[in-house]
């Protein structure tokens, strides 16, 4: 016997399915990123023009698993994919409201979306099951106009590889300095709740991981990886595409990580880097990957200019 994954209230809108407004927990504040407070952190992201922390996006994320699950079934959490681009932050006490688009019969990928009361987009992308080729971030790779003039990541190069590292995620397991906190804590303030996150009773029989706590297993040794990124500087979730191969991750498992840099970009503001990181089983078979773009800003790293100088005259 199972429980119902979600007893979220999902309306129909038009040719959309839309889940209800949703006040996400900022849980970073006490986040520490190269050795100086992060985005997250509200002193630190008001000295870069922001109102306060912000909230990570991958929070966002639990918002579309029901709407997902309404969709695809119990497929979702074993070949789900959200591919997203984050437009704006979203702060603690705003509301934020989840849609997708309804799909056709036999329809695999659709369109999600996510706005504050106010209207202002947060994220635009697509959600998907199975062995989808193009999704919302595989189009932006290929629309990517290349790093020119990097200072921050200078020294990084497309095709750089990571050793593996060995990551897992237990209930009371502190996930250390980038995400000080636990699951056991984010499930007591996870905006969509499921019996399938603490119990076995779902059909696989233990407790999975929730798709916005995927992000923080997979990024849990990051910085251990020591790619050479000069700083410190602050950097952000830009783009962030999570996709299940086989089946749901399981809480107290063992996977390995393994990560390499697919794209090199920027913009007036920020120095880029997109990282793929693959997930592996015990057994070795893929079950994971995640693509990120981690934006750093230029303006937080105190040498920029003087660096930009000596780089380029």
């Amino acid at each position: 016997m199972t429980e119902p994954a979600f007893r979220t209230e999902i309306l129909e809108n038009g040719n959309l399915l839309v889940g209800p407004w949703r006040s996400p927990k900022q849980m970073l504040h006490a986040q520490v990123y190269d050795s100086h407070a992060s985005i997250h952190d509200d002193a630190t992201a008001q000295k870069l023009g922001f109102q306060g922390g912000t909230i990570e996006g991958p929070t966002h994320f639990s918002q579309f698993a029901p709407l997902c699950e309404r969709i695809w079934g119990q497929a979702w959490f074993e070949t789900g994919c959200l591919s997203a681009h984050y437009r704006n932050p979203a702060f603690e006490g705003e509301e934020v409201q989840a849609n997708i688009e309804k799909p056709k019969p036999g329809q695999t990928t659709c369109a999600i979306g996510m706005t504050k009361r106010d209207g202002t987009e947060i994220l635009r992308g697509t959600a998907s099951v199975g062995d989808v080729m193009e999704t919302a971030l595989s189009r932006r790779l290929g629309e990517l106009k290349p790093l020119a003039d990097p200072v921050i990541l200078a020294n990084l190069k497309v095709g750089m590889k990571t050793p593996r590292q060995t990551v897992k995620m237990d209930f009371d397991q502190h996930m250390g300095d980038l995400y000080p906190f636990s699951l056991e804590q984010k499930l007591k303030v996870i905006t969509e709740p499921s019996a399938y996150y603490s119990q076995e009773l779902n059909p696989w029989g233990r407790a999975i991981i929730p798709f916005e706590m995927l992000s923080v297993l997979f990024q849990y040794r990051a910085r251990e990886d020591r790619l050479p990124v000069r700083g410190p500087a602050v950097g952000l979730f830009a783009d962030q595409e999570i996709r299940l191969l086989r089946w749901p991750l399981f809480v107290g498992e063992n996977y390995a990580t393994e990560r390499e840099i697919v794209a090199l970009s920027g913009s007036r503001r920020t120095e880029s880097v997109w990282v793929r990181t693959t997930v592996f089983a015990a057994d070795d078979t893929p079950v994971a990957t995640m693509l990120l773009n981690m934006a750093s800003i230029k303006d937080s790293y105190a040498n920029y200019e003087r660096e930009h100088q000596a780089l380029y005259g």
